[in-house]
């Protein structure tokens, strides 16, 4: 609780300390400026979709950051968060404030802490994003030294278009996205290429039969395991490779490559995976190529910041090791 000062200069606490500045974003529903603190704990809800999460990273009780939200929602007078059997959700509202707000308040804790001497807060965490499937097999890996080193990760998975407007949000540090961002708020640098290939086990090859890039046939009666139901990394192959649309429906949908892959290898059917995700499979004998196109399907992944973002050493490790590491994927 604050007080005005008695020459009329501005707000006191009780203790007789400056009350926190505050500060008064557009299209809000009360009157009064909003707290930086509310905006604060709003923000660490945001990125963490999670009120336990929110509490141990600011270092404050779930009931007051549930508390410090719902306050925050009676003075916008919009819901911000949807609550869920396991964390949050962020309303348009939210993400949209928190596109307003990261910025400026990450550059305003940057330099808070300088200004904290001979104190050393344990650092935020990197919190990055981008389909499981890359996150687990490629990023992980290399990542995992950081640990030691004190850099904490926070690690999302989904799809693309809603990992980049979680990064617009102000949600993620860095997203991996095998979708080129559009506009310059996000920076994109190619990070590494996908090489897509066909493939089943021994058995089911030698019954499919000889495979060429003229003819898709022979592959009609192959049960096909998918990564969704509209088979777009399939029908993506078959419009590139055998310029022809693939018609066919899945037998088995699995929503994670992973999944897919080892679908196939028990013999579910054929597939068609990156490179990278099953070639132990392929040196070993358990599932083989089908096709070997001169121009086979590629996809470009990304690593994709927030432009203008301020710089945090942390951040900056992560980065760094995934650029150094891509040279040899």
């Amino acid at each position: 609780m604050s007080h005005q000062n008695a020459d009329g200069n501005g707000p006191r606490r009780d203790d007789g300390g400056p009350a926190a500045p505050q500060v008064r974003p557009p299209s809000t529903a009360g009157d009064g400026p909003l707290d930086l603190g509310l905006l604060r704990t709003f923000l660490a809800v945001h990125r963490g979709r999670s009120l336990t999460t929110a509490a141990r990273v600011l270092g404050i009780s779930q009931p007051t950051v549930t508390a410090q939200v719902r306050t925050l929602e009676q003075q916008l007078g919009r819901q911000l968060f949807e609550r869920l059997p396991r964390g949050v959700a962020p309303t348009g509202v939210a993400d949209e404030l928190a596109g307003r707000i990261a910025g400026p308040l990450d550059a305003l804790a940057e330099v808070a802490d300088r200004g904290r001497e001979g104190l050393e807060a344990p650092p935020e965490p990197v919190h990055l994003a981008g389909p499981a499937e890359m996150l687990s097999v490629r990023a992980l890996p290399v990542l995992a030294p950081l640990a030691a080193r004190g850099i904490p990760l926070r690690i999302t998975t989904g799809l693309a278009e809603e990992l980049l407007e979680g990064l617009h949000g102000g949600r993620f540090d860095l997203v991996l996205s095998a979708v080129r961002p559009r506009g310059r708020t996000l920076a994109a640098v190619p990070l590494m290429d996908e090489e897509f290939v066909l493939v089943t086990t021994p058995g089911h090859a030698a019954g499919i039969g000889p495979l060429t890039c003229e003819d898709a046939g022979p592959l009609s009666e192959v049960p096909l395991v998918a990564y969704a139901e509209d088979l777009p990394i399939l029908r993506r192959y078959w419009r590139h490779v055998f310029r022809t649309r693939l018609t066919a429906r899945p037998a088995v949908v699995v929503p994670d490559l992973r999944g897919v892959l080892a679908a196939v290898v028990a013999g579910a059917g054929a597939t068609v995976l990156p490179r990278y995700l099953c070639e132990a499979e392929l040196a070993s004998g358990a599932l083989v190529e089908l096709l070997t196109p001169e121009d086979p399907p590629i996809n470009t992944g990304f690593l994709v910041a927030r432009a203008g973002a301020p710089d945090r050493p942390p951040v900056e490790a992560v980065r760094e090791r995934l650029l150094e590491a891509a040279r040899s994927w």
